[in-house]
């Protein structure tokens, strides 16, 4: 039986929360088997078809750990990050020399597949480093989510500034500070009384979970290379589920010198609130209420070791409703470092630590931060079996300065399976 968050917190909420009851976590732990009992018949080489105008890929990862009571790393599609199946099938359809589509398809914990990229790309010189895309396009904001797919992450867990559920919701608000401050450390269900009054999962500074419906050109590689876009939503909510009307921008800067080292930096600017809270508004609120971040990251290897590092400020504009007014946006940095050291072939150790943290707001009883500080901790060991077979093993340690459960610790056991 699954429990409620009222039957944890005991505060009388209780909408029906995603983690795994015994059911599927007796399915996660036989799915975890057969991944690594399949593992011997796996290939890490693509598939293609048609004098290989298409291409075929794919990757399955198994992702096993305790129960997180205090849902550090649940994602807004109220799924576990470090309790979670999921599979994926990617193809590349070459319709002519210049224009292509691609596609990728996934599912997580056996739900109904669904599209996570769907884009038409077209290169229209063959010797110059431009294309544009259109449709459910890749982001263009950061460097983790574009390497985010279980192959590239070194660690089974993923960095808080995109992955962790603040309080903040699109599609809801709070009428002043205190009722922000009230929700600090609840973004798996914070509670509003402005647009959507159910209690429902907060967002991240950044959704590297979902990709969002636009347009983005690139060109150059190196030792320049830009990327922008225009998009529906902003990067907490990416605007599947907002409908927002108002276009987000968002490019990347890479200086690349040399293939051991790149500079990354990015901006976006796009709107944050739904149309279910602005259509609620009292006119004297109306107003562009948005996110806009800004982004660094840097990757350096040599040899056997490979050293990387983000950060992301970001800005959310709430409306100023009632006493004690929100007349200030909401900031946040989320900053990570991690490092992965290949120790044979086939073997590395990799190591992360992150934060996340909240600038002040005035509230009637003095200057908080409005949402609690999180820090993790996360060390593991990764084996390549064969050529698409990846085995990883990881301890990770969260902790926060607010909310039901400040403190968790978590063993975590992952298998990857890619072609």
């Amino acid at each position: 039986m699954t429990e409620t968050l009222g039957d944890k917190r005991g505060d009388g909420i209780e909408p029906q929360v995603g983690g795994p009851g015994w059911c599927t976590m007796r399915l996660a732990i036989w799915t975890f088997v057969a991944l690594g009992v399949c593992s011997a018949s796996a290939s890490a080489e693509p598939l293609v078809f048609w004098g290989a105008r298409l291409s075929l890929s794919g990757f399955a990862s198994g992702t096993l750990a305790p129960e997180d009571e205090g849902y550090f790393n649940y994602t807004g599609y109220e799924t576990n990050v470090l309790r979670r199946l999921r599979a994926s099938l990617s193809a590349d359809l070459a319709l002519s020399g210049s224009v292509s589509v691609l596609t990728e398809v996934r599912t997580d914990n056996l739900a109904v597949p669904k599209p996570y990229a769907l884009y038409l790309r077209v290169r229209p010189w063959a010797k110059r480093s431009f294309d544009v895309q259109a449709g459910l396009i890749p982001p263009v904001f950061g460097a983790f989510a574009r390497r985010q797919y279980p192959a590239d992450n070194p660690l089974p867990g993923m960095p808080l500034a995109y992955q962790y559920l603040t309080s903040l919701r699109s599609d809801a608000i709070p009428e002043n500070v205190e009722g922000l401050v009230a929700m600090r450390g609840r973004g798996w269900k914070p509670l509003y009384p402005v647009g959507n009054t159910s209690a429902d999962a907060g967002v991240p500074l950044v959704a590297a979970e979902e990709w969002d419906i636009g347009v983005e050109a690139r060109v150059g590689r190196r030792p320049l290379s830009l990327a922008m876009a225009v998009t529906r939503g902003s990067l907490s909510d990416p605007g599947r589920r907002t409908e927002a009307l108002a276009p987000q921008v968002s490019g990347r800067l890479v200086w690349s010198p040399v293939p051991a080292f790149a500079l990354g930096l990015s901006g976006s600017r796009g709107t944050f609130l739904a149309r279910e809270v602005t259509s609620v508004l009292p006119s004297e609120a109306k107003g562009d209420w948005r996110q806009e971040a800004l982004g660094a990251d840097v990757e350096i290897s040599r040899r056997h070791v490979i050293v990387r590092a983000e950060a992301v400020y970001t800005r959310h504009h709430l409306p100023p409703l009632q006493a004690t007014r929100l007349e200030d946006p909401l900031e946040s940095l989320g900053a990570y470092g991690e490092v992965r050291w290949k120790l044979l072939p086939g073997l590395y150790i990799a190591g992360r630590a992150d934060r996340l943290s909240f600038l002040d707001v005035s509230t009637a009883a003095g200057r908080v931060p409005w949402e609690a500080a999180v820090t993790r901790v996360e060390a593991g060991v990764g084996y390549t079996v064969r050529p698409g077979v990846l085995l990883k093993a990881a301890w990770q340690h969260d902790e926060r300065d607010g909310g039901r459960v400040r403190k968790a610790d978590f063993a975590v056991g992952q298998v990857v399976l890619w072609f």
